[in-house]
Order: C-alpha cells, then structure tokens, then sequence
C-alpha cells in the first residue's frame, strides 16, 4: 500500500514537472510564431507583393499608416502595399527589428519595433526611421496581427530626413 502510494506521489511529481516545463515551452513557441509573422512581412515587402506582405495579418486587422491613415483588413492591406512597391518603394528593403514582445495574456500579445526602409542598394542605418506596434491575438492556435501602428521617429521628422 505504502509502495503503490509512493509511486503514485511520484508520477503526480513527474506530471507537474511535464506540465510546467510546456507552459514554459508554450511561451517561447509562441515568441517564435510572433517573429515568424514579422519575418512574413519583411519578405513580403522584400518581394514586392502586398499579398505576401499581408500574410500575417487578420482578415480584418487594422493597420495604420505612417501618415495616420487607416487601413481596414488584410485584402486593403495587400492591395495598398502592392500599389506601393509597384510605385514609390519599388526599389526598397525593409528591416524590422523586435524590441520587446509582451504577452498580455496567453493569447494576445504586443510587440514593439523599429524599422528602416532604404534603398535596394543602400545600407540600413543605425538609427530606427519608424517604431512600428503590433497586437496579436492566437485564435485556432495561430498567430495573427490584429492592429498595427507605424509611428515615424520623431527627431528623423524633425530634422527632415
């Protein structure tokens, strides 16, 4: 009785252990599909295509230009952003760089960045030209964007680029 007692304590233990350990686990696997879906953005805007670019995002995310105007899910998104690369960012990169990613709860977090976008031919300066805001939300254990934020750096506006 004694044994079978014991054994049971000690399979409720390694159960515990089990169960932390993927919460933990669940945590970084969720930090890891986050950056995958800013990776999806960058490749798109790499590509030029606006439907690569939108990937990532809700189909009826929100996402707010630089200049303030709003774009109302992912087919906008798409469509604007492939006007752009046919147009004036047609010979650009981007780079995006996650500052910080904050879980709010287990299925929504932010996350805060800075980006440049350049010429095709010209390096990425040190300096962040925008600090772009993400939410997402994990619905059906996917990631997706659900608003976006493009704030421009405010010293570069002031000084006229």
């Amino acid at each position: 009785m004694l044994r079978n007692f014991m054994v049971l304590i000690f399979v409720l233990f390694i159960v515990s252990i089990n169960g932390y350990g993927q919460k933990t686990d669940d945590k970084s696997e969720d930090a890891a599909a986050i950056r995958a879906n800013v990776e999806q953005m960058v490749k798109g805007w790499n590509m030029k295509s606006g439907a690569e670019f939108a990937k990532p995002f809700a189909e009826d995310a929100d996402y707010i230009i630089i200049n303030g105007m709003l774009l109302k899910g992912r087919e906008a998104i798409g469509q604007q952003h492939q006007r752009i690369f046919d147009t004036v960012y047609k010979d650009t990169k981007l780079k995006i760089e996650i500052r910080q990613i904050r879980f709010l709860r287990s299925d929504v977090a932010i996350i805060h960045t800075k980006a440049n976008v350049v010429k095709k031919d010209d390096a990425f300066p040190a300096v962040a030209g925008a600090f772009p805001s993400l939410v997402l939300s994990k619905d059906g254990g996917k990631w997706q964007i659900v608003a976006f934020q493009n704030t421009a750096n405010a010293e570069i506006e002031a000084k006229g680029k």
